[in-house]
């Protein structure tokens, strides 16, 4: 299991890698594509629903 300060280094690995200024392009790259999943796989669960009923 990863501890804080596990988290702490990796955070840091990531800012120094990426920088301040790309790590809010990355994040928000990362929600827009798990909206994305999350609404592909909402559809889809929908869409057995209803052949399901038929």
């Amino acid at each position: 299991m990863v501890g804080p300060w596990q988290w702490i280094i990796i955070v840091f690995a990531i800012l120094l890698l990426f920088g301040g200024k790309k790590l809010p392009e990355l994040m928000k790259g990362l929600g827009t594509g798990l909206k994305e999943f999350k609404n592909a796989t909402k559809s889809d669960d929908d869409e057995e629903a209803e052949k399901e009923k038929k």
